[in-house]
């Protein structure tokens, strides 16, 4: 694993050739969080940058990217830094191939953490998916050959954002409210009307929202909310 606490610095780009020597396949699911176009577009691009140099260096097969369904058709600050890491990875000279996913299922959990004692969610029309199962689907890709951009990987329901934050809640013994927040203009048309659903076939997960709400993964995330 690539860390800072392992001494890599992804946006220095210090310390990457030692730790991909040897190293045939790359599994990138970096992150930043941002709202800002330009802090996004700055992050993904230097960081991507950074590692797909040092890849080419070292003799790096295969990098393999996790990113968004809809980045390319909704237009939020975040998802512009994603759209040029997609590029800089599919145009790069090591073998790529780039998975979109739907939101987690623990993204519930991130939109009513920093609102109390209302919870203020986003109106989003999404189709979660647990983690694990695009973690699995992220190692498959990766022992298969590079295969550009592939299909979409999808859970197994459309829900809507507030009904998954109210059961979330719920399932933690909490009765917060929950205060559905439509986003303006065409971005919040688009997060509200199914611009973050897959357009086409793809990998589905299996696991339910109920599903996980009752497993093991969702119940430290349910005592938080």
């Amino acid at each position: 694993m690539l860390a800072r606490s392992t001494g890599v610095d992804l946006m220095r780009g210090s310390g990457l050739d030692d730790a991909l020597t040897g190293v045939a396949v790359v599994i990138d699911v970096s992150n930043v969080v941002t709202t800002s176009r330009k802090k996004s577009e700055k992050f993904f691009g230097t960081a991507t940058g950074n590692l797909l140099a040092a890849g080419q260096r070292v003799g790096v097969r295969h990098h393999v990217v996790l990113s968004i369904v809809g980045v390319d058709r909704v237009n939020l600050g975040y998802y512009a830094g994603k759209r040029r890491q997609e590029a800089l990875v599919l145009d790069g000279r090591v073998p790529a191939t780039v998975l979109r996913s739907t939101q987690f299922y623990e993204f519930a959990a991130q939109a009513i953490a920093y609102f109390a004692p209302v919870a203020v969610v986003p109106q989003m029309l999404s189709q979660p998916i647990a983690a694990h199962e695009v973690a699995r689907c992220l190692v498959d890709l990766a022992l298969a050959n590079p295969a550009g951009l592939v299909s979409d990987i999808a859970g197994p329901q459309q829900l809507r954002m507030p009904d998954m934050a109210r059961r979330l809640l719920r399932a933690g013994g909490s009765h917060r409210v929950v205060l559905p927040l439509r986003l303006p203009g065409a971005t919040g048309r688009a997060i509200a009307g199914g611009g973050l659903l897959p357009t086409g076939p793809g990998p589905r997960g299996r696991q339910t929202f109920d599903e996980w709400l009752a497993s093991p993964a969702a119940q430290s995330t349910t005592r938080r909310a």
